[in-house]
Formats: structure tokens, C-alpha cells, sequence
């Protein structure tokens, strides 16, 4: 029979496990001792998950104490793989997973990696440490699967068992396993890779070519604003044509479309090729924020507003739309852009925790809005700002610059 370990119980995890907590003996494990708090008693500060569906998890267990996991034959790692400052992936939780999983792992065991990271990475970089604190060997005493994560934070429509899952395993019978395991709990189907590898592959370049369209869209709009145009009037009308792919230009934050394609660069040029469609469209996307608030601020300048301490509002601060992650949000970058030309910046968000902002970016949210500003930024589009009292923090020469396409182009002085 089955019994599960999840290490990592976020964004990806967590509904990982109320899915297998359905059906199956889970244990969810995490380092946060107060995330396995508030987790069981039944509370989601990701709002991945409600109250009502992880009650429905009924053989889901969660702790803090990797001992808990020495019962599972199965563990399904989904921690986070960021870049650090250098855009080179940082594999420390991925690490610290393997090495926690390597001291209770058994002979027989299967762990399946869900993490985004580079071609090879599975057998290269987490097996040895499984190997070292286990003293197992790998494919002769435990077993390896890689199954790419998809889930869309905020995303109430496209859920974890309507998403069909690639799955792969370390030889032909694991791989056969890992396949039918996950098939018990997605109703979409599964898709089985011929190696692990190629899971891998598949994962990573399927943000990397989301990441390279909406660069081609952030481009139209840098050249058509020369020209004067409305980029979202272009794309409207282009989009008429039944094969025209519908993106929009914008920030590319998050932890999965502005991070993955750094980690297929690296490993290519390890490989000793230099990507260059690649980069060159983490090179737009990157430099977005910037351009963004150069922008508000010449249209400050052209209204006789000041710039030096100027109140200028940024409405959002997560990474996208109706989601309180905030992880690696690429509005900050229009903050700090704005900051340094001697603004003095407010931000609220109603999605976002003040504490986690506090924490990540050292910013105050402001609590509620109630003054008119010089300027103000539409960063993300949460359902919230729908019902914003716009006479009451607006003047007649108030610059609104709606970055998302959100509000209604007559009344805002420019768009992206």
C-alpha cells in the first residue's frame, strides 16, 4: 500500500497532498513549524487550499519532524528552486530536501522530484546526496521519478487533478509506478516521458517559451510606444486571426516564468552554449520595471507635476492578479525605480500579507486609501481595485499609468 511523504508543503505541495490525503496515507512535512500550525488547524495563507477541502484530506497528516517520514515509501519533494542575485540557480532547498529525505529513505523506497530545475539535475545533484546519507544505491536499493509540478497559484479554474501530469521514473518499471500513482488522483490524465530528463527538459521550456512570448509583446509595446500607439488596441485587433497567440505585455515576476529559463541557460552553457533567444528575452522582461517607471515619471514631468517627494501610489505588489504570493514580484522593481527618483511611494495590496512584504522587501503596506496622489501605477489587476474610489485619490492632473490593461483606456493617461 502506498503511504506518501511530501516535503514542502506551499504552493505546489500542500494541494499535492489534500489530493493524496483523499485516497492515501500522506504525511506533509515542512521546516516551518508554524506553517504545520495553521495547517492543522485548517488554515491556507496561500489560499490554495479552504477549510472545507483540507477537512476532505482525511488521512493527511502534517509535521515539522523529518522522523514522521521514516513510514513512507514514497516521497514526493516540491521545494522551491530559485535564482540568487547572479541568476544562477540556487539548489540549497533542493539540497536540504534531498539530504532529509536521504536519512529515512529504505530499500524499495521511490522519490519523486516535482521541483523546476535543469535537464539532469534528478540524477546528478539529488541522487548522490540520497546515495551519501542514505548509503543506498540508487536504480539497486531505491528508486527515482521526476514529475514536473504545473499548478498556477490563484488559478481557481485550472486545479492540480484537471492539469494532466508528465511523469518519468529511473528505469521502465519506476517509471510505470510513478505513472500510475499519480494517475489515481489526475482526472485530466497523465502523459508518461521516456526518461527522467526529459521530464526535466519539458518543464523548464514550458515557462521559458511563455517567458519568450510575452517579451516579444513587451517589445511591441516599447516600439509602438515610440509610435504612439496603443499596444492593447494592436494586440485586440491582431487577435482576430484564429492562430494568433493571445499575450499581453507586462511584469514577469513569480517563482516559475521569471526564474526557469535561468536554469535551462545555465545548463547549457555548461555545456559550452550561449543561449541567446533565451536571454535576450529575459533581458526585456527584466528591464520592464524600469522602463515603467522612467515612463510615469516623464509623464509627471510633461504635466508640471514634481518629482521629489512626490506621493506616487502602486496599486499591487504580488506577482500577478488575485494571489497573495509575492515571491520574486517584479514590482519592486517599478517601486525602487520610482523611489530613486526621490518619490515617496505608497503601495496596497489587499491580496498581499503585511508581514511577508515587511519581511521580503521592507516595505510598509498602507493599510487603506484615503489622500490623492501625483501618480499612481495599476500594477496588478486584483478584483479588489474594481471598487476603488478613484474621485478620492485622484486629481484632475493625477498621472494613471495601468500597467496590467485593467482599467477603463479613457481614463487613465497611459498604458503599457
Amino acid at each position: 500500500m502506498e503511504k506518501i511523504g511530501i516535503i514542502g508543503l506551499g504552493y505546489v505541495g500542500l494541494p499535492l497532498a489534500v489530493e493524496f490525503g483523499k485516497i492515501l496515507d500522506v504525511v506533509g512535512f515542512d521546516i516551518n513549524p508554524t506553517r504545520i500550525e495553521e495547517l492543522s488547524a485548517g488554515i491556507d495563507r496561500t489560499q490554495e487550499v479552504d477549510k472545507d477541502e483540507l477537512a476532505t484530506a482525511k488521512k493527511l497528516s502534517f509535521t515539522s519532524n523529518p522522523v514522521d517520514l521514516h513510514k513512507a515509501n514514497y516521497f514526493i519533494v516540491t521545494v522551491p528552486t530559485p535564482v540568487d542575485e547572479y541568476k544562477t540557480p540556487d539548489l540549497l532547498p533542493l539540497r536540504k530536501a534531498s539530504e532529509t529525505v536521504g536519512r529515512v529513505l529504505k530499500k524499495g523506497d521511490i522519490v519523486i522530484y516535482e521541483s523546476t530545475v535543469y535537464p539532469g539535475c534528478t540524477e546528478e545533484d539529488c541522487v548522490p546526496i540520497l546515495e551519501k546519507h542514505s548509503g543506498l544505491k540508487f536504480n539497486v536499493d531505491f528508486f527515482c521519478g521526476y514529475s514536473p509540478e504545473r499548478i498556477n497559484p490563484g488559478d481557481k479554474q485550472h486545479r492540480l487533478p484537471t492539469i494532466k501530469k508528465v511523469t518519468s521514473g529511473s528505469n521502465p518499471e519506476i517509471a510505470d509506478r510513478v505513472d500510475q500513482l499519480y494517475k489515481k488522483i489526475i482526472k485530466a490524465g497523465t502523459h508518461k516521458a521516456s526518461s527522467i530528463k526529459v521530464a526535466e527538459a519539458a518543464k523548464v521550456i514550458e515557462n521559458a517559451q511563455r517567458d519568450i512570448n510575452i517579451a516579444f509583446v513587451n517589445e511591441l509595446s516599447l516600439i509602438f510606444e515610440k509610435m504612439g500607439i496603443d499596444t492593447h488596441e494592436v494586440l485586440n485587433a491582431a487577435g482576430t486571426k484564429w492562430n494568433f497567440l493571445p499575450y499581453k505585455p507586462g511584469l514577469v515576476g513569480g517563482h516559475c516564468i521569471g526564474v526557469d529559463p535561468y536554469y535551462l541557460t545555465y545548463k547549457a552553457e555548461s555545456l559550452g552554449y550561449h543561449p541567446e533567444v533565451i536571454l535576450a528575452g529575459r533581458r526585456i522582461n527584466d528591464n520592464m520595471g524600469a522602463h515603467i517607471a522612467s515612463r510615469v515619471i516623464k509623464l509627471m514631468t510633461q504635466s508640471d507635476l514634481p518629482i521629489n517627494k512626490a506621493k506616487v501610489l502602486v496599486l499591487g505588489i504580488t506577482f500577478k492578479e488575485n494571489c497573495p504570493d509575492i515571491r520574486n514580484s517584479k514590482v519592486i522593481d517599478v517601486i525602487r525605480e520610482l523611489k530613486s527618483y526621490g518619490s515617496d511611494v505608497e503601495v496596497f495590496d489587499p491580496q498581499a500579507d503585511a508581514k511577508d512584504v515587511e519581511h521580503e522587501y521592507g516595505l510598509t503596506l498602507t493599510p487603506a486609501l484615503n489622500k490623492k496622489y501625483s501618480a499612481i501605477v495599476l500594477a496588478v489587476s486584483h478584483k479588489e481595485f474594481n471598487d476603488i474610489n478613484w474621485s478620492a485619490i485622484k486629481s484632475e492632473k493625477t498621472i494613471v499609468y495601468d500597467v496590467k490593461g485593467f482599467l477603463d483606456p479613457k481614463t487613465v493617461s497611459a498604458r503599457l
